[in-house]
């Protein structure tokens, strides 16, 4: 039986290609990704054993909450700061022990660098920004930053950069860089640029580097470090040393770690980090391979079905269902092997290719060679070969049944049609539920992680039962798509369909490989789309705006800032907005302050009762849904408790009169006051933006205005109505354009499938084909009729995809209705449309290859063929 698999995998190599082909992109996925991450914890790792090459011991302070920038300027304004003190005394303490060779003060914090032409780098990006000091030892360098030009930063007039922030923002030796940290914009001379390992700077961050002393003024207070690394002599005890330095540290949370406890954590993490990417990218590539298998399933039964007389033949000399059935599978572990092996070599170079690929996106992946583990090998070619088998079980079972006598006496007769009833039975059970889990679904209106896994049961069952109810499915769909094709295509359109509806498993098992990608695809697009608009409608609900000025480290905007604005030329309005938290009977609500007046004249507010000019001192507007929950009206009284208080200070209750409810809005929470009432309920006591309502024809030149009347800080945000949304969705564009991506080699195993299918329904159709060349139908006749074959089974595909992806997007959708209560689910048309389209190119290019081999089979030989 072995003789006869090898000699049936060396007989039909072209029969084949189709699905080793299959097999080889989803093994290709899965050693890719597996490749992948293993280099890329690998190269993290490198880098953060060199960043600790050092380092014996690290001594950490626990640290606080940010803190609001004091009147007084930037220092230590809006950065967290240690709650233990870790001073150049401790350090000098550290210093003296036995074994030490060096300690490393270090300050941290952030500094949003200008570019050269004035605008914020990494405005996008407000976390990425990173500022630390430049420490210099013995030999005058600091072996953290080499210099890759220039000098240090000695003074408090310099600084230096890494040399890809440099170059991204537009600076060279002698510029003059401006900055902020968390208040108004400075300027220190560029005097160095340097180069890091840093994989945080690799990964897109900024930064800039001071001398000791002025980053101590900057994010700290004169003689105070966040860290304290600590290097010791060669063959020192590092945690016995750890412990000397703990001994020394105040009781109040500072902790020494040893430098191998660091590593071992830090590896941890990365390990962490990267099994998450790592199982995300699986997880496509089993979606991909879930898919080849329709594919491996529809070749084997249709190779069994062609070599039903040899296979009765094998019969009928002695061989048994069981060995009929080892040979079918050992072909398929045959081709499984060959095509994994294959998959494994392209998958080493798809690792190869991501690295640079994310790092245009800014991933920051660091450098490293690619690792090639025993168990990435041996788990690709194992999830390729069992695929395959797999995939090949069921028609091996099919050709063991062939009775011999059976087949023989019955040559060139067409095995009768075998019942649908008990697998529609099942479908229908299947998709029953799946449909009755999913309108529970709908019902629910919370992301909490049991409603999710219920949602992805539901998602599961309908779309296995669509699976198993698509030959049902076929003869309605594809009937009505060949009414259309009949109509213009006349002949050849009919016997195309006609040919689709004559094996409808076959139909629906080519059908469902490209079904599983459109309706992944098309519910993440609807979901996508659906959350984007509602994103949108709350970044500009409630107001009619031109311009938002905030900060883009959350710090807050001083309360005079909006004064400032609205004596810049162009401004018709500018209207502080600010928001806290408050208690109320026990539980938390929002609240923002303004200046009603300004408020009245950018807002779109619909009041049910009051207005916006009956916003007093004192007086504040809720929302109906506040109102109706709490049983509050017109003219009651609001106990309002401070939800954050300064150090020290017991929370205060004020009284606030309700003289209006308007329409719950997302950009006034539940409660609406003056500026000077709300501000004890927040944490910055500053307000978090304002709206700028422009003159008449004016709105499209007063950013830069607006800049300069606020000192023109890196800080500040000055975003139009258009930016404002396209930030808004940024974050749901990047993941929907990677999960295309991700599903696209789905969609190409579909491609594949659709492909092998016509060309091997040709090979099984030649005696056919020569008939129909010698009653009259032409070449282009043949070549139309495939086709069209292929176009019908496409858009079956197709629209089986699209309306499954449509409904699961809609029941799962209400999970979002209770964090986005704007969220409605919105079909974007263009992008079915263009899904659509879609099916009907991949129909067209899989049928060039079948339908050429169609049209040039010999008429004579066709009509003799068995």
């Amino acid at each position: 039986m072995l003789r006869t698999a090898l000699r049936n995998v060396l007989a039909h190599k072209a029969r084949l290609m189709m699905t080793a082909l299959a097999v080889l992109l989803g093994v290709a996925f899965v050693s890719g990704t597996l490749v992948f991450g293993d280099t890329t914890a690998n190269a993290f790792r490198h880098a953060s054993a060199v960043s600790l090459k050092d380092v014996a011991v690290a001594v950490q302070a626990q640290m606080s909450e940010p803190e609001s920038v004091p009147a007084g300027g930037p220092a230590e304004g809006g950065q967290a700061r240690p709650t233990t003190v870790l001073d150049t005394a401790l350090a000098h303490k550290i210093r003296a022990l036995p074994g030490v060779t060096a300690v490393r003060p270090t300050v941290n914090g952030e500094a949003i660098l200008a570019a050269k032409d004035g605008r914020p780098v990494n405005a996008d990006n407000p976390e990425q920004h990173l500022a630390t000091n430049y420490q210099p030892g013995k030999d005058g360098k600091d072996s953290r930053f080499p210099l890759k030009e220039g000098r240090a930063p000695a003074g408090g007039g310099e600084l230096a950069l890494d040399a890809k922030t440099a170059q991204k923002a537009g600076y060279r030796i002698g510029d003059s860089v401006r900055f902020a940290t968390d208040g108004p914009a400075l300027a220190k001379k560029l005097v160095g640029i340097v180069t890091t390992d840093d994989p945080r700077v690799a990964a897109g961050s900024t930064l800039a580097l001071f001398d000791t002393t002025t980053a101590q003024k900057l994010f700290l207070t004169p003689g105070r470090f966040h860290e304290i690394a600590v290097a010791a002599q060669p063959g020192t005890d590092e945690r016995a040393l750890t412990a000397r330095v703990q001994a020394l540290l105040p009781a109040d949370g500072a902790r020494a770690t040893s430098g191998a406890d660091l590593a071992a954590k830090q590896s941890a993490q990365i390990t962490a980090d990267t099994e998450f990417l790592t199982k995300t990218l699986l997880a496509f590539a089993g979606i991909a391979l879930f898919v080849g298998v329709f594919i491996i399933a529809n070749t084997f039964t249709m190779l069994v079905a062609q070599r039903s007389r040899e296979i009765a033949l094998m019969r009928a000399v002695g061989a048994s269902r069981r060995q009929v059935v080892r040979s079918v599978l050992i072909e398929a572990a045959l081709v499984g092997l060959g095509a994994s092996a294959a998959g494994f070599a392209l998958g080493l170079g798809i690792a190869t290719a991501l690295h640079p690929l994310l790092n245009v996106g800014d991933a920051g992946l660091p450098d490293g060679p690619l690792v090639i583990s025993p168990q990435a090998v041996l788990a690709s070619l194992a999830v390729g070969v069992v695929v395959t088998v797999l995939a090949a079980w069921l028609p091996s079972r099919k050709a063991a049944k062939i009775a011999p006598v059976e087949v023989l006496s019955s040559a060139g007769v067409a095995p009768p049609a075998r019942t649908l009833l008990v697998r529609n039975v099942l479908g229908t059970l299947l998709t029953g539920l799946g449909m009755a889990v999913m309108g529970y679904v709908a019902t629910l209106d919370t992301t909490d992680k049991s409603n999710l896994l219920i949602a992805m049961l539901g998602g599961v069952l309908t779309l296995c039962g669509v699976i198993v109810l698509a030959p049902l499915l076929s003869r309605p769909l594809i009937t009505l798509t060949g009414k259309f094709t009949t109509r213009f295509f006349g002949v050849s359109g009919k016997l195309a369909r006609e040919n689709a509806l004559r094996n409808p498993r076959r139909t629906a098992a080519t059908a469902s490989a490209l079904m599983i990608g459109l309706t992944l695809i098309t519910g993440l697009t609807v979901g996508g789309h659906s959350t984007q608009q509602a994103m949108d409608e709350e970044a500009t609900h409630g107001t009619s705006a031109d311009y938002q000025v905030s900060n883009s480290n959350y710090s807050g905007l001083a309360p005079t800032d909006a004064a400032k604005v609205a004596k810049v030329p162009g401004v018709a309005t500018a209207a502080p907005l600010t928001g806290g938290n408050f208690q109320v009977r026990g539980q938390f609500a929002g609240i923002a302050g303004t200046d009603p007046a300004a408020f009245a004249k950018v807002s779109d507010l619909t009041f049910r009762e009051g207005s916006l000019e009956g916003i007093r001192a004192g007086t504040v507007a809720v929302s109906d849904e506040f109102a109706e929950k709490n049983g509050f009206g017109v003219g009651d009284t609001l106990a309002a408790a401070t939800d954050t208080t300064e150090p020290g200070q017991h929370p205060t209750t004020k009284k606030l009169k309700i003289v209006a409810v308007y329409e719950a809005n997302p950009a006034v929470v539940q409660a609406l006051g003056t500026l000077h009432d709300v501000l004890p309920y927040t944490t910055t006591h500053k307000i978090d933006s304002i709206l700028v309502k422009a003159e008449p024809g004016k709105a499209g030149s007063l950013e830069r205005d607006l800049r300069a009347a606020l000192g023109n800080s890196p800080l500040l945000k000055v975003q139009n109505t258009e930016q404002i949304t396209k930030e808004a969705r940024k974050n749901v564009t990047t993941v929907l354009n990677m999960i295309y991506g991700l599903l696209g080699m789905a969609v190409v195993i579909a491609v594949l499938g659709v492909i092998n299918t016509l060309a091997l329904s040709v090979i099984e159709r030649t005696r056919e084909i020569g008939m129909l060349r010698a009653i009259g139908l032409d070449r282009s006749g043949i070549k139309q009729m495939v086709r069209l074959e292929s176009v019908v089974i496409s858009l079956f595909g197709a629209l089986l995809g699209i309306g499954t992806g449509t409904f699961l997007a809609w029941a799962g959708g209400h999970l979002m209705t209770s964090s986005m209560p704007t969220y409605e689910t919105a079909l974007p048309w263009a992008k079915l449309g263009l899904f659509l389209a879609l099916a009907l190119l991949i129909g067209v290019l899989a049928a060039i290859w079948p339908a050429r081999k169609a049209a040039r089979l010999n008429m004579l030989e066709s009509i003799q063929a068995h």
